[in-house]
């Protein structure tokens, strides 16, 4: 006899963590079915966690490098990239125990293996080291993430081609690479192995870095990638790739070709929707490999959810872990505000890093808004001199006659943390959401927050 749950979820990253913990806590009862052998997804083991980890160890490695004091007294320094690798396994290890505890503490039953629909409201499961079992549920949660694209003529198995979930644990030691794709994968590895001091060309597919971000940011990153000595190519496209024993050769369709000793593929990703059984009940598999679904996350079978970046944009942990809140919601309820993710920060972990919330100047005039701007420099601030990270500005949209703040957009030093000030103020109703709060607010004195300040003088005065 089938074992029944109320909810089962599949996949255990943020948005299955998300959708289980909030059903949980509702009091139904609930499992998640994941397919790795510990919890997290792809962004514990192979994305968000191990990159980001690795982008702090390389930017502690570059500070310490820059540093005339420490040049002085120790000299040079060189770490293995392995060496660099193993500082993520501690902070994963850690990631995977708090989210055991999650789902322990919460009653939330852990299957391992692959799942399959065999009908609209059964699922069996297929485990390498165990026998198939069967479930059945009322409702489902699709939040299997996705992986990097493969074009099927790349020959992924050679040792010198790598996508980002393989870089992440490759022994290696290149002097050069070539990254193809220009997204926000392959622009944050961009700056990971330029701080690395190896000899990086970024092949990019379009004729601009990163387009929905807003031209000054945009214009910010490809300076600065250039300044760390980053090749880039714009609106290039692959012809064929031929690796070797001592390097590999990137051949592109403008008749360009660029070798290396490593490619890093990084332009696509697809949804994790294979053998899951679920054209047989009619849900529609994109492309990309993803689930198409209406405003409450429902797909063609209205009791089966899908979540994250399983459904395509914006493919951010942050919004994936609230889209499965959201899906619970519907589930309990009937109802969900998702309009509340259509507003979420972005955080791109390039050097310097970039984060923004809110229309960028490009949309606004599109949209005839009457706006201003006020810019904060890095270099004008006291703690940016302090650390030596000088790079960047706040950037601050607001409108010319209510003052309401409209957009903030962020490049420098923790870009991704300093934005959530700016978000906080925007998502006020009335007049709490306009210049006048940076205006009239004391902030600690030296802090990077002080950039809202004067970001906010630099606006107001243009107004008169």
């Amino acid at each position: 006899m089938p074992q029944h749950y109320d909810v089962i979820i599949v996949g255990s990253g943020p948005a299955g963590e998300g959708a289980a913990m909030k059903l949980t806590k509702a009091g139904r009862h609930v499992a998640v079915v994941e397919r790795f052998a510990d919890v997290g997804g792809s962004c514990t083991h192979l994305g968000t966690i191990p990159s980001k980890s690795l982008r702090h160890a390389v930017q502690q490695l570059a500070d310490y490098r820059n540093d005339p004091l420490f040049r002085r007294v120790t000299g040079p320094v060189d770490v293995s990239y392995s060496r660099l690798l193993s500082s993520a396994e501690s902070v994963i290890r850690q990631q995977v125990r708090m989210r055991e505890t999650f789902y322990h503490r919460n009653q939330v039953d852990v299957i391992p293996g692959h799942a399959r629909f065999v009908d609209a409201n059964t699922l069996e499961v297929l485990h390498d080291s165990g026998p198939t079992r069967t479930f059945t549920a009322r409702h489902f949660v699709m939040a299997t993430g996705s992986r990097p694209y493969r074009p099927p003529d790349v020959d992924f198995g050679h040792p010198r081609v790598h996508d980002s979930d393989t870089i992440v644990r490759a022994d290696i030691s290149p002097r050069s690479i070539v990254i193809y794709g220009a997204g926000i994968v392959g622009c944050e590895y961009a700056s990971i192995f330029a701080n690395l001091g190896l000899k990086v060309n970024l092949v990019n597919t379009r004729d601009q870095l990163l387009a929905f971000l807003d031209a000054e940011i945009t214009d910010a990153l490809g300076y600065h990638l250039r300044d760390q000595g980053v090749v880039i190519r714009n609106n290039e496209e692959y012809e064929r790739l031929e690796p070797a024993d001592d390097s590999v050769t990137l051949y592109l369709k403008s008749g360009k070709a660029i070798k290396s000793d490593l490619v890093l593929w990084a332009n696509g990703r697809t949804g994790n929707t294979q053998d899951m059984g679920l054209e047989s009940l009619g849900i529609e598999i994109n492309h990309r490999g993803q689930l198409p679904v209406n405003e409450n996350y429902q797909t063609a079978q209205t009791h089966i959810y899908a979540v994250g970046d399983v459904i395509g944009f914006p493919s951010l942990a942050s919004a994936s872990y609230d889209q499965g809140r959201f899906a619970a919601a519907h589930i309990l309820e009937g109802k969900c505000d998702s309009r509340l993710v259509a507003n979420m920060p972005t955080g791109i972990y390039t050097s310097p890093e970039i984060s923004s919330i809110g229309p960028t100047e490009r949309e606004l005039t599109e949209q005839k808004v009457p706006y201003e701007v006020g810019r904060a420099f890095f270099r004008s601030i006291a703690r940016a001199q302090i650390t030596g990270h000088t790079a960047g500005m706040v950037k601050i949209l607001f409108h010319r006659e209510t003052l309401e703040i409209l957009g903030i957009h962020c490049f420098g030093q923790q870009a991704a943390e300093i934005v959530h000030i700016g978000q906080a103020i925007m998502s006020q109703e009335g007049n709490a959401n306009t210049l006048n709060y940076f205006l009239e607010t004391t902030f600690n004195y030296p802090t990077m927050a002080e950039a809202y300040r004067v970001a906010a003088l630099n606006g107001i005065n243009r107004l008169r």
